[in-house]
C-alpha cells in the first residue's frame, strides 16, 4: 500500500512539472490567427481552443462548408469578412429553416451580443419586435393595444401578438432602443436581422418577408482595449462592468500558483486515502462521500417523476430569467422571491432558496408536491433549479401578490382594502383548494403551513395556495397524520 502511494505522489508531481511547461503556450494570446476562408481574424474573436482570449469563438475548421461563430451560447454561420470596417456576414441557420416555414418559432431568436467596456456591437438591417402575451383579463389587452396604437400588428401566432414599426426603404434599420421596464408587464424585445428592401419595390405587408437570417454584425473595439493587447493584455470587465487590462504574465504566473496548489492537495488527498484507517480524519472524508451520495438519490428521485416532473434550469438561467436578480418581490425564512420572465415573454416568480445542506428535504417535498398538483386554486409550478446548493423555484406570476398586504383594516401605503363579498370569494377558493390537496389530487398533501402570506392573488383576485416546503406527503389509502409530529 505504501509503494503505491508513492508512486501515485510521484505521478502527480511529474503531472505538475509537464503542465507548468505548457501554461506558458497555453495561456499566450495572438494578435492574429488564421481562420481559413474568412482569413485573419483577431479580438473579440478567438480561437476555439482559446475562448479566454475573446468574447466570441470561431471553429475555422476546414471541414466545415462555413466557419462556425458562437455568440452568446447562439451559433452561426460565417461566410464573409468585410475588409475596409470591422464587420461580418452572419447567417443563422435554425432562424432560416423557421422563416422558410413560416413558424412562429422564429420569434423565438434573438439577436443578442455582449456588452462591455471594451467593445461595441452593432448589427446592420434589424428590425425591433415587441412580443406580448395574450393576457387572461381584457383591461390587460385593452392596456397592451394602447401602447402599440400606433404600431403594426401581427396576430397569427397563438398565444401572443407582435408589434413593429414598418421599415421605410429610406431607412431600413429599423432597431428601436427600448428601456425593458418602459414595456407593458406582459411584453418583451425581440430584434431580428431585416431583409433587403429595393428602393424599386414596395415594402411588404407580409411580416415573414420583411425577416431574414442573413445579417452583418460590425464592432468597434475601445482604445483601451486596443492598448491593452498591444501591450499583450487581455481585455476584462471587473463585477462593476468596468474595463480593466489582465496582464497575460500575471495570468501565467498566478496559474502556475494555482495548478502547484491543486497538485499538493490532490497529493494530501491520496496520502489521507492511503492511510485513512490510522488518520482521524477520515471521517471528514466520509462527509464528502455522504453529500454525493444524497445527489444521487435527489437525482434519480426527480428522473422517476417523469412527463409529471416540471423544467429543469440551471443557475445561469435563473440568473439570465430575473434579470441578476433586479426586481425583488419579498423574502421568507426559505430566501428571496424576485419577479422575472422566460424567453417566451411569460412572467414568472422565482423563489431563490437559501443555500441547504443534506439532501434539501424541504425543497425535494415542494417540488413533489406542485409536480402532482392542478387545481384553479394552487399555485403552478413552472420550473425549478438543483445545482449544488444553488436552489431555486419557478412559480407563476400572481400580480397582486400575497393576500397579506389585504387583509388589514389600517394601511398607510395606498393599497385598497377588500369588500366582504371578494373575501368571501377568496375564503372559498382557500377551501376548495385545500379540499383538493387533502381529497382530491394523487397524492394527498396537507400543507401545515396555511396562512396569509402563503396565499397569492392572481389579477382577478382568485386564490392560489403556495409554498409546500412543509407539506406531508400521504399515500392514497386512509392513514392518520400526526398534526405535531417532526
Amino acid at each position: 500500500m505504501a509503494a503505491a502511494c508513492f508512486s501515485a505522489m510521484f505521478f502527480m508531481f511529474h503531472l505538475l512539472i509537464i503542465n507548468l511547461v505548457k501554461v506558458e503556450s497555453k495561456l499566450s494570446c495572438p494578435k492574429e490567427f488564421n481562420c481559413g476562408r474568412l482569413g485573419t481574424m483577431s479580438y473579440p474573436f478567438s480561437e476555439f481552443n482559446k475562448p479566454y482570449c475573446g468574447l466570441s469563438k470561431i471553429d475555422c475548421n476546414t471541414t466545415f462548408q462555413y466557419p462556425k461563430v458562437e455568440i452568446e451560447g447562439v451559433t452561426y454561420n460565417a461566410y464573409k469578412k468585410w475588409l475596409w470596417v470591422n464587420g461580418i456576414d452572419l447567417s443563422d441557420s435554425i432562424l432560416e429553416s423557421y422563416l422558410a416555414n413560416r413558424s412562429c418559432k422564429s420569434f423565438e431568436r434573438n439577436l443578442s451580443f455582449p456588452d462591455t467596456p471594451s467593445i461595441t456591437f452593432g448589427v446592420f438591417d434589424n428590425i425591433t419586435l415587441f412580443k406580448c402575451m395574450n393576457g387572461s383579463s381584457s383591461s390587460s389587452n385593452e392596456e397592451i393595444g394602447g401602447y402599440f396604437r400606433r404600431y403594426e400588428k401581427y396576430s397569427n401566432c397563438d398565444g401572443f401578438n407582435l408589434y413593429y414599426h414598418k421599415p421605410r426603404t429610406d431607412h431600413r434599420n429599423y432597431s428601436i432602443p427600448v428601456d425593458d421596464d418602459d414595456l407593458p408587464a406582459n411584453c418583451s424585445i425581440i430584434r431580428l436581422p431585416l431583409n433587403y428592401i429595393s428602393p424599386s419595390v414596395p415594402v411588404p405587408h407580409d411580416l415573414f418577408e420583411l425577416l431574414s437570417s442573413n445579417f452583418t454584425l460590425d464592432w468597434e473595439v475601445s482604445k483601451d482595449c486596443s492598448t491593452c493587447i498591444h501591450r499583450e493584455g487581455q481585455c476584462q470587465s471587473d463585477s462593476k462592468n468596468d474595463f480593466f487590462c489582465s496582464k497575460a504574465k500575471a495570468a501565467k504566473r498566478y496559474l502556475g500558483l494555482i495548478l502547484g496548489i491543486v497538485f499538493t492537495c490532490i497529493g494530501i488527498v491520496i496520502l489521507l486515502f492511503c492511510f485513512r484507517e490510522k488518520i482521524l480524519w477520515y471521517k471528514s472524508l466520509r462527509f464528502w462521500e455522504s453529500n454525493a451520495q444524497d445527489h444521487q438519490r435527489v437525482e434519480e428521485f426527480l428522473k422517476n417523476y417523469g412527463s409529471y416532473a416540471p423544467n429543469r434550469y440551471n443557475y445561469t438561467d435563473i440568473k439570465r430569467i430575473t434579470g441578476r436578480f433586479r426586481n425583488k418581490l419579498g423574502q421568507g425564512g426559505f430566501g428571496n422571491v424576485y419577479r422575472g420572465s422566460l424567453r417566451d415573454g411569460s412572467q414568472v416568480a422565482v423563489k431563490v432558496l437559501n443555500e441547504l445542506n443534506g439532501s434539501g428535504e424541504d425543497f425535494i417535498n415542494e417540488v413533489a408536491s406542485c409536480s402532482r398538483t392542478s387545481h384553479v386554486n394552487i399555485v403552478r409550478l413552472v420550473g425549478f433549479c438543483f445545482e449544488g446548493h444553488k436552489r431555486a423555484l419557478i412559480y407563476e406570476f400572481m400580480p397582486n401578490g400575497s393576500l397579506e398586504k389585504f387583509i388589514y383594516e389600517e394601511r398607510s401605503d395606498g393599497v385598497r382594502q377588500l369588500g366582504w363579498p371578494i373575501l368571501y370569494e377568496i375564503s372559498l377558493g382557500i377551501a376548495q383548494g385545500l379540499e383538493y390537496l387533502h381529497r382530491g389530487c394523487n397524492t394527498r398533501i396537507l400543507h401545515f403551513d396555511i396562512k396569509p402570506h402563503n396565499i397569492l392573488l392572481d389579477e382577478d383576485f382568485c386564490p392560489k395556495i403556495s409554498d409546500f416546503g412543509l407539506a406531508k406527503l400521504c399515500i392514497k389509502k386512509e392513514s392518520i397524520v400526526s398534526m405535531i409530529g417532526p
